[in-house]
């Protein structure tokens, strides 16, 4: 299918989305490596070399631009930067340096994320997530990136779905009511980046195992965050912003955060007011100084007079267990707006799935809802799909697929999806 040209403003970025930890492989240094190794490990398989995106960059961002897509959003990887807490690697900071300048090479605009779940090992043992000193190492890790890459630089997201904690804490916190009342609820299906309680549990139990460590003692970034922990976060991110802004003045920065379209069923609409001010409102004093927010959505989350309610039993769901909904991203992206007036760039929206043709029309449905804002004037300014390429999505391994390009990881072959050229047709002549 192709489209007028002109769908989308001329400077619209329009294009994929990957996670350093995700794709590049053999990221030793890092905290999920090292629960990944552990024998009897509850992630399904280990990242290992993933699928090579480290060393095959190029071929990868040559498949994105020739789609015709102009905006790549990547991580750099904390634990390869920064292997232990007194020492940069400089070979690596090179490497990201050439990522970048091949992206300008090809007329595709790196929009950079400096955390993304995955953290240096010598973080975790230093207190992680939950300890005042992570802020001022985030800080010393962005300031030192700024000026070795700023001038590379344009976007630049400081912590990916920096609410994350947050929202796993309340799925646990509903996991233990249901037990306590002995109820029969399936909570595992409540799937996000995180994972259902099965995930959050095997993941604590790996973390201790690898770091010798009480597991309650250790705060990896998708441990359940405490409200300490959540201020913690969010006080990391502004002071890794105004590190590089204080290098790079012209950096436009901000967070991402995992937003679900919160609607409410009658009965419902207090139970659906509180999750907002949870899920994004309450993160507002922190974005005052930001120059973007980055918007991350998969779905919707409905609420009743009882709270969360799961989907309907016929509703399609996606092999993430998401149910199937992308007019949920036009409807986030106008509660966002109705709420701060930053310029919106959309830097996760995509669907897992086996069968293509629903990845196609789930994009069909989510940018006809991204053009409405645009329309209507809303300062949408980008949109990157989850994912450029089928990656490892944390413990549940290699088998849920979303990217645009399929990758057989015996050979490392790309194989470029019908969705790519679909997705690239919105700029295409």
């Amino acid at each position: 299918m192709k489209v007028d040209m002109s769908y989308f403003p001329k400077d619209f970025l329009l294009g994929a989305a990957t996670a350093a930890h995700q794709v590049e492989g053999n990221n030793t240094q890092s905290d999920f490596w090292a629960m990944e190794q552990v024998p009897g490990s509850m992630f399904k398989e280990p990242s290992l070399d993933c699928v090579g995106h480290y060393h095959r960059y190029r071929e990868d961002i040559d498949l994105l631009a020739g789609a015709g897509l102009n905006a790549y959003r990547f991580s750099i990887e904390w634990a390869r930067i920064q292997p232990d807490k007194d020492s940069f690697d400089q070979k690596e900071i090179d490497h990201y340096r050439d990522m970048l300048g091949y992206c300008r090479e090809k007329s595709v605009e790196p929009i950079v994320t400096m955390h993304h779940f995955s953290s240096p090992k010598w973080l975790i043992q230093e207190g992680g997530w939950e300890a005042e000193s992570t802020a001022d190492y985030f800080a010393r890790y962005c300031e030192r990136l700024a000026r070795e890459l700023g001038g590379d630089l344009e976007y630049v997201c400081t912590i990916n779905e920096a609410n994350m904690g947050l929202q796993i804490a309340k799925i646990a916190a509903r996991h233990m009511a249901v037990m306590k009342n002995n109820l029969q609820v399936g909570l595992n299906s409540e799937q996000g980046e995180g994972g259902g309680m099965e995930a959050i549990m095997s993941r604590m139990k790996a973390a201790g195992e690898a770091f010798g460590m009480d597991p309650r003692n250790i705060q990896d970034f998708l441990k359940p965050r405490t409200r300490e922990g959540d201020r913690l976060i969010m006080e990391a991110h502004e002071k890794g912003r105004d590190a590089m802004k204080a290098v790079y003045p012209h950096l436009k920065t901000g967070v991402t955060l995992s937003l679900h379209d919160i609607q409410a069923l009658a009965g419902g609409e207090q139970n659906a007011e509180a999750e907002q001010e949870d899920e994004f409102l309450h993160y507002l004093p922190f974005l005052r100084k930001d120059d973007f927010i980055g918007v991350q959505n998969y779905t919707r989350s409905v609420f009743g007079p009882g709270g969360a309610v799961p989907p309907r039993k016929d509703a399609e769901l996606t092999l993430g267990n998401y149910e199937f909904y992308p007019e949920a991203l036009e409807n986030v992206i106008r509660f966002v707006n109705k709420h701060t007036a930053l310029p919106i760039i959309v830097t996760e929206n995509g669907c897992a799935t086996g069968d293509d043709s629903r990845r196609i029309e789930f994009l069909r449905r989510a940018l006809a809802g991204v053009k409405n804002c645009v329309d209507d004037g809303l300062p949408v300014k980008g949109y990157c799909c989850w994912s450029l390429l089928d990656n490892f999505e944390w413990q549940q391994g290699f088998a849920i697929t979303f990217g645009l390009i399929a990758v057989d990881r015996k050979t490392q072959r790309r194989l470029p999806r019908a969705s790519l050229e679909f997705l690239g047709s919105y700029r295409n002549k």
